[in-house]
């Protein structure tokens, strides 16, 4: 009596138990949509901040958030932003872009809504002594380019060596320019963050997508089967036809043989 009072305590709990374990994943995916916030640095580092998160949805909303969060970039809405690189496949997107401190709260608000963010990490470099480096490399070039000009102002100066010393100006000037530009790169890089958003199919449309892909393939197995079995028996119709008329004269030999005993041992009888 005891172990049936058990079963019936346990058909009765274990759906209450199912139940409770739904009512709180919901919970738990509310906990991780929180939004990722930007990262200014403090006054006098020079780090540049970058942010990925991970974000779960079903898969027919995917597209529209990446168009949505790539309009809100593109028209400035939360302040400026650029799209660095978009990619999209079936099931899954990733969507790239560069933005300022205030607006990666809101970008990734908006990437997360009707889904949750699954995963994020946010690291920072230090670009301190990179920046360093090429103050100093310009103001190498400055002097220098200040000393190739008192040379060319110079009087005495031959024909040859003017046309020397302008051609290492031209190539003084793209060095410059080159380091300016790279400059202003990593200034941009301090003064806006950079923020991945990678976005995948939530665990029900991965399941019905596995179901599915499990019955092509089992049809495609399938398939590849029959076609072998079909190459196996062309393969197999010649030896066939080879062995029967062997497997014939066998049979009449050994009949002919088996006769011929009979009829000896019948004959010593």
């Amino acid at each position: 009596m005891t172990k049936w009072r058990k079963l019936i305590w346990m058909i009765v709990w274990l759906p209450m138990l199912a139940a409770c374990s739904k009512n709180l994943e919901p919970t738990s995916m509310e906990a991780t949509s929180a939004p990722v916030a930007g990262e200014t640095p403090k006054a006098g580092a020079l780090l540049a901040y970058e942010h990925s998160i991970g974000i779960t949805m079903p898969v027919a909303q995917i597209s529209g958030r990446v168009s949505a969060v790539r309009e809100a970039c593109d028209s400035v809405r939360f302040g400026a932003c650029n799209v660095l690189r978009i990619e999209q496949s079936d099931r899954d997107a990733s969507l790239t872009v560069r933005v300022v401190p205030a607006g990666v709260e809101p970008l990734s608000g908006l990437a997360s809504q009707g889904g949750a963010i699954s995963s994020r990490e946010t690291s920072a470099q230090d670009l301190s002594e990179a920046v360093g480096d090429n103050r100093r490399q310009r103001e190498q070039l400055d002097a220098y380019m200040t000393r190739l000009g008192e040379l060319a102002q110079r009087k005495d100066l031959a024909v040859a060596d003017l046309i020397a010393v302008s051609r290492e100006q031209a190539q003084v000037q793209t060095q410059r320019a080159t380091l300016e530009k790279e400059a202003t790169q990593q200034q941009r890089r301090i003064d806006t963050n950079l923020l991945e958003m990678h976005f995948s199919g939530s665990d029900t449309d991965s399941r019905s997508v596995r179901v599915g892909k499990a019955f092509r393939e089992s049809l495609d197995h399938l398939t590849d089967g029959v076609a072998d079995a079909i190459h196996m028996l062309s393969y197999a119709i010649p030896f066939l036809l080879l062995a029967l008329p062997i497997c014939l004269a066998w049979r009449w030999v050994w009949r002919r043989l088996i006769g011929k005993s009979r009829k000896r041992s019948t004959g010593t009888d």
